[in-house]
């Protein structure tokens, strides 16, 4: 037997009224309580992967994954293979963002299973281009009411959490995010229970009582190596920290390269705040310079807050048992008031082109939808409503692809999903400089994003924006 089953079979997890435990025992923990932090006088069952799906997956059901770093793998291959096996129909496959191969996707699946994405990770790009899964464009904000609303009815949620503490506490890990929301609403929940989950708070917290099936498995979180920043985005960081950030400022700002390279370039900067969806591994050298203390904010003083990570075993690390991190709902952390409570929220997000009256196209090329709405716009429109007035909604991006293709656009390529509008849009920045539309007339956008376009692109914009404003760009 396990160190963790010891534990649990050892353990009595507290007791509850009298008038609760005359329920009888094998009803589910929802009927007690929709609290995840209360203790339950029950425990769960440890078995492999394949027993709990076994037990529990059926036809027509609706399944919860986790996602980002959390995402479940080992569990979503088991429950791939059961109901394979099993010849059953019909079950969908809700979640965010996933890691590594989501096997319930494949052609040969397309009758047991369909995912639905919330927001999509590469993993899923062609079975949705090819009618095999589904996308719901959603906010970020919005995905838990989807839970709570009963548009969307869990059967069975599927987690990965640490192993539990003294006191039975497991936790959600690097990724909280809808995940609460889609526990507290389901019918059954399997745990993947990994001493490499590392231990966050917040709204993190679950006691192992409210699991149903525990299945150990210590597989290694995914490890997202980041590419260094090209000189082009090494330049945009720069200007977005030279001229954009003020000291004191609370941040928002995904993975990837442009966030990275602005995280460099705010080395001299002081008493820097993080309030995002997820934050990257650049954080970790500023928090260590004292460069990000988080005493400015409005609320979460000395905090930084966040809904979900993804990144490499050093971020896991840093975030592991640090209650420097709180790890909250993303309902709450992407709300656009709590958001626009922040002092000089300064929102950094990117996109796949922006066109000349400043239209964002974020969530697909052309008619191929390539990701989701996420946080963009939560985020840029909390900015945006600064109850200090200094907010700055950014939106960063190289002027040109490798291939020389301009990233700033006549007009969206045809199908092209508008995610932030051209009233949402305040600071266009590139490696050429930055352009301001709040308050610019169609024209003068035009202008000011020409102006930031590459050089070798600027002629062949402005006679597109002649032709498509029936006047001549101007300040």
């Amino acid at each position: 037997m396990s160190a963790i089953s010891k534990f649990v079979s050892s353990r009595n997890f507290g007791r509850i009224s009298g008038a609760l435990l005359s329920v009888k025992s094998n009803r589910n923990y929802f009927s007690y309580t929709q609290s995840l932090s209360q203790t339950l006088d029950r425990k769960p069952e440890f078995m492999t992967a394949k027993q709990a799906f076994e037990k529990c997956l059926k036809s027509g059901q609706t399944v919860f994954s986790q996602g980002a770093a959390a995402t479940p793998v080992p569990l979503l291959d088991a429950m791939t293979a059961v109901g394979m096996a099993g010849s059953m129909r019909d079950i969908k496959v809700v979640h965010m963002h996933t890691e590594k191969e989501a096997a319930y996707v494949k052609p040969e699946c397309k009758d047991t299973f369909r995912s639905v994405s919330l927001f999509m990770a590469a993993n899923v790009r062609q079975s949705v281009a090819e009618g095999r899964s589904d996308v719901i464009p959603i906010f970020l904000q919005d995905i838990p009411k989807l839970f709570h609303r009963k548009i969307i009815k869990p059967d069975i949620a599927v987690i990965q959490v640490s192993p539990p503490d003294n006191h039975g506490f497991c936790s959600l890990g690097t990724s909280v995010d809808c995940v609460r929301a889609a526990l507290v609403n389901c019918k059954t929940i399997i745990a993947q229970i990994n001493k490499n989950m590392p231990r966050t708070f917040g709204d993190a917290i679950i006691h192992i009582s409210h699991i149903d099936y525990a299945v150990e498995d210590n597989t290694p979180l995914p490890d997202h190596g980041s590419k260094p920043p090209t000189p082009e985005e090494m330049q945009i960081g720069k200007l977005i920290g030279e001229n954009l950030v003020e000291d004191g400022a609370t941040l928002q700002m995904g993975i990837g390269s442009i966030p990275d390279a602005v995280l460099s370039a705010l080395k001299g900067h002081k008493d820097l705040g993080i309030h995002s969806e997820m934050f990257s591994v650049g954080v970790i050298d500023l928090v260590r310079r004292g460069c990000v203390t988080n005493n400015k904010k409005t609320f979460h003083k000395g905090r930084i807050v966040a809904s979900f990570l993804v990144g490499n075993q050093e971020l896991y690390s840093f975030v592991d048992n640090n209650p420097f991190i709180e790890m909250m709902e993303v309902d709450y952390v992407n709300n656009t008031h709590i958001i626009s409570l922040q002092p000089c929220m300064t929102a950094i997000n990117s996109c796949m082109e922006v066109d000349i009256t400043g239209q964002v196209c974020a969530d697909s090329i052309g008619t191929r939808m390539y990701s989701g709405f996420g946080g963009q716009v939560d985020f840029i429109r909390g900015a945006g409503e600064g109850v200090d007035g200094k907010g700055k909604p950014i939106i960063a991006i190289v002027s040109q692809t490798s291939k020389g293709v301009s990233k700033i656009v006549p007009t969206l390529k045809v199908g092209a999903g508008v995610v932030t509008t051209r009233a949402h849009v305040n600071y266009v920045v590139t490696e050429q400089g930055i352009a301001n539309l709040f308050g610019k007339s169609l024209r003068q956008r035009a202008y000011e994003l020409i102006k930031v376009a590459h050089p070798d692109q600027r002629e062949a914009l402005e006679k597109a924006a002649f032709e498509r404003l029936k006047c001549m760009p101007s300040p």
